[in-house]
């Protein structure tokens, strides 16, 4: 009996194990871009660190001005290499000599040589590149923690991860080496030349506020590491950068960025005689320091505008700007819609209409989803008399059979991504195209066609895509139900709508078309009556004026004739 429950613990400690290998495999396959991009940047931060370790004058992981002729050293350094003498330093060290003791004085001979081993090329102080490597690999352990753990509310692409990543290796790179420069050495004037501002507007505009915020705080720390520990730096970079998300954040013209500009130079220049004043600092060359301050806020805000366009087309991105473009309805796109698909076209608008208000309600993007909302039903521009709302005499699906008329249903899904595609729209419109009915049933034809042929299955009539992953989808999907719905609705008076609202979203919940994104109880609840309230707007009951006839009945003229 005992060696039964010790095989059986065994078996489960066996099985565990298992189970946490093949998770872990799992975990793997669905991440490996993100966790090679973050090996490779790791390999590029820690090769610049290197590099500028060992071109640092520094020994034992301090730097040559903490020591001075007379001074009493705090600490025993030894060489840890033979360094010979040559032309231009006569000095000789030995390979285990002490350079200077602590508790002595250094003396004059003592800091020719620590200054030897300073600047010599061939000296690598590798304590101090221990230290930075393992701050460095700290970093790179937040940023992964942060960007796996932490609810951005949407898909995260690999090509955030990787602008991110380049954004962070660019402003190390400049800060580490330009730093060398004895007119950019101080922790205030290293702060000119530093790209923080730039590259946190380009990531807000481009992926949104939060994002960006996450990023300053890495952005800020890496600035900490490269810039030699000085803090005032550091607080000036998380500070800059949050102000500059901030400023960014509710842009919606590309003109606005010259403004940006200018209120980014004014900040920066209060902020760094903020930190001077905090840290008791002389203000000397205050004068040169703020022209070049300002010059960093205002270039940056300019660059961002001339940056921004290449890198949305690039990373086709949903920007505030790109997405303003696209919700212009004056579009060849949305013309031809007015045109040959009308009542897909008021549909749309009206899909819009409450997809924003939601998002709004819920603190979702309200530009993503109106601008979802107008594309999402693109695909029935082809076939605009085979949808209901464009049908004006006979029913084109009563001559043909329910199979036929549940594919070409189904085929507006498909021929939206295609053209949306074609015209290179962002991933998240796409999305939206191809997750507004999710895999859902087209129930109507389904229902007719097994009342032939009840072997039928479901899936056969059900729509090709699957369940939003983002809100803003999810938002779509649900504005699109009640829109359409609500047409069939009978006197529909506020008790009556929410009633009717409410019954279609919990359908969706029943069938699990909300699964996959990160709605809560209490999102639904807002959405629902932010959709009663456009709804109730757009139905209310007007007021029968005295003198109001309706049109179809006859003049009295027309009633005395026919007595």
């Amino acid at each position: 009996m005992t060696m039964r429950k010790s095989d059986l613990r065994k078996d489960s400690e066996i099985g565990a194990v298992a189970a946490g290998f093949e998770s872990i495999k799992k975990y793997i396959r669905a991440n490996y871009q993100f966790l090679l991009l973050m090996f490779a940047g790791l390999a590029v931060v820690s090769a610049l660190c290197f590099i500028k370790i060992s071109t640092a004058q520094s020994i034992a992981s301090f730097s040559i001005s903490d020591f001075e002729i007379g001074q009493i050293a705090d600490r025993t350094i030894v060489a840890d290499r033979t360094l010979s003498p040559d032309d231009f330093d006569p000095v000789s060290i030995q390979k285990g000599e002490k350079i200077i003791r602590k508790g002595f004085a250094i003396t004059e001979e003592s800091y020719a040589k620590l200054k030897k081993m300073a600047t010599s090329p061939v000296y690598i102080d590798y304590r101090a590149f221990a230290n930075n490597e393992l701050f460095i690999m700290l970093i790179a352990l937040v940023w992964y923690l942060l960007y796996s753990f932490v609810p951005i509310r949407r898909n995260v692409l690999f090509r955030e991860h990787l602008l991110n990543v380049i954004f962070f290796i660019i402003v190390y790179a400049m800060t580490a080496f330009l730093g060398k420069f004895s007119i950019f050495s101080s922790a205030y004037s290293i702060c000119i030349v530093i790209p923080s501002a730039l590259v946190i507007m380009l990531v807000t505009i481009l992926y949104g506020n939060f994002s960006a915020e996450l990023f300053s705080f890495i952005l800020s720390f890496g600035v900490l590491n490269a810039s030699g520990w000085q803090i005032p730096t550091f607080i000036f970079t998380l500070s800059i950068c949050l102000f500059s998300s901030v400023l960014v954040r509710k842009i919606e013209r590309r003109l606005d960025l010259v403004f940006v500009s200018l209120v980014l130079a004014i900040l920066e220049m209060v902020l760094v005689i903020l930190i001077m004043v905090i840290f008791n600092e002389t203000f000397t060359d205050l004068p040169k320091l703020l022209i070049g301050i300002a010059i960093n806020g205002f270039l940056s805000g300019i660059l961002t505008l001339g940056f921004l366009t290449p890198l949305e087309i690039i990373l086709n991105t949903a920007s505030v700007f790109r997405l303003m473009d696209l919700s212009d309805l004056n579009t060849p796109l949305m013309r031809k819609m007015l045109v040959s698909a009308g009542g897909t076209y008021n549909h749309s608008m009206m899909v819009a209409q409450l997809a924003e208000n939601a998002c709004r309600a819920i603190g979702a993007n309200p530009l993503i989803a109106r601008v979802g909302a107008y594309y999402h039903d693109i695909g029935k521009i082809e076939q605009p008399e085979y949808f209901v709302e464009n049908q004006k005499g006979q029913n084109k699906h009563d001559t043909i059979s329910p199979t036929l008329s549940a594919s070409v249903i189904k085929s507006h899904v498909r021929k939206g991504v295609e053209k949306a595609r074609q015209m290179h729209m962002p991933q998240v419109i796409i999305d939206i195209i191809a997750e507004h009915h999710g895999n859902s049933v087209i129930a109507y034809f389904y229902n007719e066609a097994k009342e032939k042929d009840p072997s039928l299955s479901p899936e056969d009539f059900s729509y090709p895509g699957h369940p939003p992953t983002t809100v803003e989808s999810a938002v779509v999907m649900l504005a699109d139900t009640v829109e359409a719905a609500c047409h069939t609705l009978e006197n529909p008076s506020v008790p009556r709508l929410e009633k009717f609202i409410t019954t279609l979203v919990n359908g969706k919940v029943e069938h699990k078309q909300l699964d996959s994104c990160a709605l809560t109880f209490r999102d639904i609840t807002k959405i629902k009556d932010a959709f009663v309230q456009v709804l109730a707007g757009y139905y209310h009951t007007r007021i029968e004026y005295p003198d109001q006839k309706d049109p179809s009945a006859p003049s009295s003229g027309e009633e005395r004739d026919g007595k």
